[in-house]
């Protein structure tokens, strides 16, 4: 393998200072545009390719951020993923992703990666792990190092960084009442991620909802998809549930298959509504109506709160963006 050519290589060729070869391949207009040109033909033939690492330490900034996230084959992560490259483009940055896989050991080895200087920024949801654990020393280490950082969606509210997050609380509560709203007298609540900070937020939206309502609250909490159907058909066996809102949308459809299974029509007998507007909801039979959390909104509103960070346009101490949620109604709930 041949080595990389330097920008000393091509001064030497070139008969010119590095400087002046430094400005024509950045189109500077101190260079007269036949010398540019000259120096940029020499460059492609020798497949020059610019030392981004070297760049970035004289400018400092790399125009790279970090973005972490908990899974890829959720619909949720994969919408604000695709929010935050539309919006890291738009404003001329490009991204580096790493994949925690609910593990802290991943979330803190990609933290490590990014903090060498590599990112201009860092952009996570945190992991299931992270939050059961309750160690955030990574993160507090990103902050010593002066990296900005921005938690969407699953965050900790002792790290001292800017958030955006979706209003969890209201969008279950407002749920809870719209089942009420088309006459709904038993609301059950399945909650299969309890153990992360969203799934409790969603909870305890329900609960108010119910208390509010005078109505005695039912609650579900499987250790995984796999016990769904087990404890939801126990459940439905003791009590006359006629609706039920899930904290997630993959345990909305399979409680959906679980209640039509055993001889419940979906919405005659039991009305169903999950949590995220993604392909699965839509195309389910009958399809789902949900709290929508605008996932792609999300994507964008991070990368704008990182980069505003990165650039100084931000004078507030911290910067918490709420996301408001929204009914989605479709044909797995009664209409009004």
């Amino acid at each position: 393998m041949k080595p990389k050519i330097t920008l000393k290589d091509l001064a030497n060729l070139t008969n010119v200072s590095v400087s002046t070869v430094s400005k024509a391949l950045n189109d500077s207009p101190e260079i007269g545009i036949n010398t540019r040109n000259r120096i940029k033909e020499i460059a492609a033939s020798y497949n020059y390719v610019p030392n981004n690492i070297a760049r970035s330490l004289k400018s400092k900034s790399t125009k790279i951020i970090g973005v972490i996230i908990p899974a890829i084959l959720l619909e949720f992560f994969s919408k604000v993923l695709y929010g935050i490259e539309q919006e890291a483009t738009a404003l001329g940055y490009k991204i580096v992703i790493c994949l925690s896989n609910e593990s802290f050991e991943k979330e803190k080895e990609s933290i490590d990666t990014f903090i060498n200087g590599s990112v201009d920024g860092i952009i996570l949801s945190v992991a299931e792990e992270t939050q059961q654990k309750k160690d955030y020393s990574h993160f507090e280490k990103s902050l010593k190092y002066n990296v900005p950082m921005v938690m969407f969606d699953r965050v900790v509210n002792d790290i001292d960084c800017d958030k955006v997050t979706v209003d969890d609380f209201e969008g279950a509560y407002n749920a809870t009442k719209f089942l009420n709203d088309i006459d709904s007298k038993n609301i059950l609540f399945l909650n299969v991620i309890s153990n992360i900070s969203v799934g409790q937020l969603r909870e305890e939206g329900y609960r108010k909802a119910m208390a509010d309502l005078k109505k005695t609250p039912h609650v579900i909490n499987p250790k995984n998809y796999n016990s769904i159907e087990k404890e939801l058909v126990d459940f439905l066996n003791k009590k006359s549930v006629d609706a039920i809102l899930t904290a997630d949308e993959y345990s909305a459809v399979l409680a959906m298959n679980v209640a039509r299974m055993h001889g419940f029509k979906i919405p005659d007998d039991i009305s169903i509504i999950g949590f995220t507007n993604g392909l699965i909801s839509e195309h389910a039979i009958p399809s789902l109506t949900v709290v929508s959390q605008h996932a792609e909104n999300i994507g964008k509103l991070s990368v704008k709160t990182l980069v505003d960070r990165i650039e100084e346009k931000s004078t507030k101490h911290i910067v918490h963006e709420v996301v408001k949620t929204k009914i989605v109604e479709r044909n797995s709930t009664k209409k009004i």
